[in-house]
């Protein structure tokens, strides 16, 4: 081998680790600790991995590995893979980052959505029966009224995040908003 191709090798892996440190620094954003986004930073430039190379490539403890590995699953970031005539498990880290964002914010703007609309609309039933109780004094009626007022402001917004995310999981935010490869 030469320095040449030495040198390249180096380059190759300096290259990787850009992405991998950047991939793993904003992890957050998924829910994930930093540590579980350097392991899907990893396996992104993998086909695929067990959990021992997993530890090997990455100097994490086992318990560390087992929880990011896991988290990542439960994310649809890291699937687990049957390689025919192997008894240990192989995971593939999700390269598609359009499939993910589907997948991960539609879930994540549906529950938001949901979860709050709902609560919205249980808080707004029991503002109106306080503004329809004759005991209710004016100042009260007030009071209830504009926090009934607000919390119909705020449907909006949930309504519109519940369209969006149905959008992102039917594939329409693409024809809104197309990928753009020419970049």
């Amino acid at each position: 081998m030469t320095d040449s191709y030495e040198e390249q090798r180096k380059k190759i892996e300096k290259a990787k680790d850009k992405v991998i440190g950047s991939i793993s620094e904003t992890m957050d954003l998924y829910g994930v600790t930093p540590a579980a986004g350097n392991l899907y930073a990893t396996m992104y430039f993998k086909d695929q991995m067990t959990l021992d190379e997993m530890r090997e490539e990455l100097q994490m403890s086992k318990p560390s590995m087992s929880t990011s590995v896991r988290k990542l699953q439960e994310i649809d970031m890291v699937k687990k893979t049957f390689t025919r005539g192997s008894r240990k498990h192989t995971y593939i880290a999700e390269k598609d980052f359009f499939r993910f964002f589907k997948t991960f914010y539609s879930e994540m703007w549906e529950r938001e959505a949901k979860v709050n609309l709902e609560s919205v609309e249980s808080a707004q039933e029991d503002l109106v029966e306080i503004m329809k109780d004759a005991n209710s004094t004016p100042d009260i009626v007030a009071e209830s009224k504009q926090y009934y007022d607000q919390l119909e402001e705020s449907k909006t917004y949930y309504n519109w995040l519940y369209d969006l995310a149905k959008a992102i999981r039917s594939g329409e935010i693409f024809d809104m908003i197309p990928r753009d490869t020419d970049r």
